[in-house]
């Protein structure tokens, strides 16, 4: 099969990667619930790996990075823990679900107002609109930091800048930018970074993180910028409490954590330090420039997205008007090609592109991805396509 699903997930993990989780597997006991080997060699490696992501995205600490199952868990935690009644909210129109829902929850359930800044018809947004959306209850601004749907990719440096101008708290999601985008939360004035583990970082699912500004991190309980705990329950410490700990990582980290797919986080973390994130992102858009010089010109292939700005490997495109399920079924069942149809979890990006009715048929690549699998996938559009 040639695998072209990697915004998803993606499916070639390196060889260590794999052999980090058997061994955890076969070794692991539950970090912080015991003083025996098992249970401190997990601690260690909890440690260890929250070290290596505090470094990797600029946090000031590893005590600045906690873990959970996803980004959507991260998400909802950032939220919602920072949210208060009566707060107004900004946010984007190339938003995952894992954003628009939290937030629409909080407007019926009359928490918040919301504003969405609108994106143009290539799915690209102008960070100098969001100005004209703030009010005196604005309180918070969510952005992606890349459409998983288009791949367009915002700046956010620059909407970091706006937020803290205006007393606005700052929070990214960073689902298909971390472990191939260079991403700093102190420089670049990143409040709370949420991030998974299973796409771009190489590691397993069921891992992902929230990654604190020093702001969030330093905020006392009671004051406006105090990260809330969404979830309350075991920590292994301070058990004789009736409250969630207050420090940081363990206040937002209640239960066992996926021992297993930390260790696994771990060495994609090792993996990709080797490597370089800068050579990861080079051949990731020297695939994704392949594919797409080879198909926008093929008749009957509309391409979306802005093609002239940094963005994330992924080209996403209909085959006249035919259904994005049936192309991508086609390329699954005739050429064994895994792709993404549908609505890809992005109903206002697609609402701006102009898809609702079709969707799109997604490719997305990795670093694990060949130049004679983007030949191929180029041959199968242009096959498919002149099949009328």
């Amino acid at each position: 099969m040639i695998y072209l699903d990697n915004a998803a997930t993606t499916l070639k993990k390196p060889e260590s990667v794999i052999d980090a989780v058997v061994s955890a597997l076969r070794t692991m006991g539950n970090s912080s619930r015991g003083t025996h080997e098992s249970s401190l060699a997990t601690s260690r490696t909890v440690f260890e790996t929250r070290m290596k992501i505090a470094e990797f995205f600029g946090a000031r600490g590893p005590e600045n990075v906690a873990f959970t199952m996803n980004s959507t868990e991260a998400l909802n935690i950032a939220i919602r823990g920072l949210v208060r009644e009566g707060d107004h909210v900004i946010t984007t129109e190339m938003e995952h679900n894992s954003v628009l829902r939290p937030l629409y929850h909080l407007l019926k359930d009359k928490v918040i107002s919301l504003s969405i800044l609108k994106a143009d018809k290539n799915g690209v947004i102008d960070p100098a609109d969001i100005s004209g959306l703030i009010r005196p209850n604005t309180r918070m601004l969510v952005t992606t930091h890349s459409s998983n749907l288009t791949g367009n990719m915002v700046d956010i440096a620059e909407v970091a800048e706006i937020a803290h101008e205006n007393g606005l708290i700052y929070i990214v999601d960073a689902s298909q930018t971390a472990g191939c985008k260079p991403i700093d939360v102190e420089k670049m004035g990143i409040d709370v970074l949420c991030f998974t583990g299973h796409k771009g970082l190489l590691g397993p699912q069921g891992t992902g993180g929230l990654v604190i500004g020093s702001r969030i991190a330093e905020a006392e309980e009671g004051s406006g910028s105090y990260l809330r705990p969404f979830k309350m329950g075991g920590t292994g410490v301070q058990s004789y409490s009736k409250l969630q700990p207050s420090e940081l990582p363990t206040r937002l980290e209640a239960g066992t954590l996926n021992g297993h797919g930390i260790a696994g986080l771990d060495a994609a973390l090792d993996f990709i330090n080797e490597v370089g994130i800068d050579a990861i992102d080079k051949k990731e858009q020297s695939l994704m420039n392949r594919f797409l010089e080879g198909v926008r010109t093929i008749e009957g292939v509309t391409v979306y997205g802005d093609f002239g700005n940094p963005r994330t490997a992924i080209v996403s495109l209909n085959i006249w008007d035919w259904d994005s399920g049936q192309v991508s079924d086609i390329l699954s069942m005739d050429y064994d090609i895994a792709t993404r149809p549908g609505a890809h979890c992005a109903p206002l990006m697609h609402k701006a592109l102009g898809t609702v009715s079709q969707g799109a048929v997604r490719f997305s690549f990795s670093y694990f991805n060949t130049e004679e699998e983007i030949d191929f996938a180029v041959k199968a559009v242009r096959d498919i396509a002149e099949d009328r």
